[in-house]
């Protein structure tokens, strides 16, 4: 990720709201409305902030998604697959008994696991999210929470 799109994500990631106007985040990072419209712009396309349109007024502002370390993740098991299939044709291609198709299988060997592993870490994730708000949601509505 350029430097700039990393402020303007450090930033959203940083505020209360986890959203801000275009000339908030220019006024922030001291920087030019140009050189945000940039970095939204990368930012959207890898789905980790999106548009939306502030109440009552046409200005657009930006937004860090709720999950988004879980979503930029886990959304790579399309890419994961792509480079699979990409591989088992390859080792068609060249032969699975030459040096080229032992080292392509072993690579889609290990993006076997990674994606095997990713899978895993997703349903532990979930899991463990489902646990922790749970726990909030008892401590708030719990003895001295509101009730």
């Amino acid at each position: 990720m350029q430097r700039m799109s990393s402020r303007v994500f450090a930033c959203l990631l940083a505020s209360d709201e986890g959203a801000l106007s275009s000339a908030q985040l220019a006024e922030r990072l001291r920087v030019s409305p140009a050189a945000i419209s940039g970095a939204v712009r990368y930012l959207s396309q890898v789905r980790m902030v999106s548009r939306e349109r502030e109440p009552g007024s046409r200005r657009e502002r930006y937004r860090v998604h709720h999950d988004v370390w879980f979503e930029a993740i886990t959304s790579r098991d399309t890419l994961l697959h792509r480079w699979t299939a990409t591989l088992r044709t390859g080792v068609d291609a060249v032969g699975a008994d030459s040096a080229a198709g032992r080292r392509i299988e072993e690579s889609l060997e290990f993006l076997d696991f990674v994606a095997e592993e990713m899978n895993g870490l997703r349903e532990r994730w979930l899991k463990q999210r489902a646990e922790r708000e749970a726990e909030r949601e008892a401590e708030r509505s719990g003895p001295g929470g509101p009730g």
